[in-house]
């Protein structure tokens, strides 16, 4: 119940036409959210495991440290409990598979927080791949940039390298990962370097990725995290290029013919998420993001890392 999971709390809890409501939640310092949770109608309880056996909990939402969501979905899984989990996913492919299976074995509903897939824009982007106005697709460019980990002190969970691998990529840069597999396909090849300019804190605040697509397609990727924010997609094509600018500012231009820049309303891309994990475990529409595309965005995580890790020696994604 830190700033993040506050946030999601906040996007659905008075708005019943969402279809899901907290009603209890766990968290390490209880005294540190008591009173947040009182004015949310939150019961606080005292382990996780008690969270899985309450019989009026029937569902779970994760917003804790990257390396407990493997074995926490898991749990969830075994308890019958459909479960939405932050981003990362998990930090290996090996878990990832595990999460998924285990969730597959018990019949329930697996959702993962890349909240950028519910950007209007993004669905106009979508389309614009699918009627031909890009073309054939050459190349993307993606920048998710802030200055979060200035912040970050000793004893934060996101201030440990094994938490933060790659500087700004858990927090912010997985995301654009995620936008660019939902838009582009499948990432074939990455090589990456990352280092530290300006943090002294044992995180990286530069990585910068070149990658191969499935398709054939090259895309280039950064994630700063000691800069001021900035969040872009850009995609090349045969027919045009578009890009998409803090989520609402896109510009189109066809390599004939007028083009055209327009601002999308701001969404609320949280509760929409939310809405979606409501909706499938309801019954309803398939959660927007396919497991396996959940899977394939860690595997070019491990893989980033690995080519990080060799001096930016390129790195098939398994």
């Amino acid at each position: 119940m830190g700033r993040w999971g506050r946030t999601l709390v906040e996007s659905v809890q008075n708005h019943p036409g969402s279809g899901i409501r907290f009603t209890a939640g766990q968290t390490r310092s209880p005294e540190k959210v008591s009173d947040w949770a009182r004015t949310q109608g939150i019961r606080l309880l005292d382990s996780y495991d008690a969270v899985l056996a309450d019989p009026d909990v029937e569902a779970v939402v994760l917003a804790t440290p990257h390396q407990l969501h493997a074995q926490q979905i898991i749990a969830a899984a075994r308890a019958g409990k459909p479960v939405f989990t932050e981003k990362p996913f998990t930090l290996s492919k090996a878990s990832a598979e595990a999460a998924v299976a285990a969730c597959r074995d018990a019949g329930v509903v697996l959702a993962l927080g890349h909240n950028r897939r519910f950007l209007p824009a993004v669905a106009e982007i979508r389309s614009m791949l699918a009627d031909g106005r890009i073309g054939t697709l050459m190349h993307v460019e993606g920048q998710f940039s802030g200055p979060s980990a200035l912040a970050y002190q000793p004893g934060m969970w996101r201030a440990e390298r094994k938490e933060s691998p790659l500087g700004g990529m858990g927090g912010m840069g997985i995301h654009m990962i995620d936008m660019m597999i939902n838009l582009a396909g499948p990432i074939a090849e990455v090589s990456v370097h990352s280092t530290a300019r300006v943090l002294a804190n044992g995180l990286d605040d530069t990585t910068a990725m070149l990658c191969c697509f499935g398709s054939g397609a090259t895309g280039t990727f950064a994630t700063l995290a000691a800069a001021p924010r900035c969040w872009r997609i850009a995609l090349y094509g045969s027919e045009g290029w578009v890009e998409l600018v803090d989520h609402v500012h896109m510009t189109f231009r066809p390599r004939e013919g007028e083009g055209f820049r327009r601002d999308f309303p701001p969404h609320d891309i949280e509760r929409a998420e939310l809405a979606a994990f409501a909706a499938a475990v309801a019954g309803g529409a398939a959660y927007p993001l396919p497991l396996d595309q959940a899977v394939h965005g860690v595997a070019v995580y491990e893989a980033m890392i690995a080519s990080a890790a060799a001096g930016g020696a390129g790195r098939v994604v398994a």
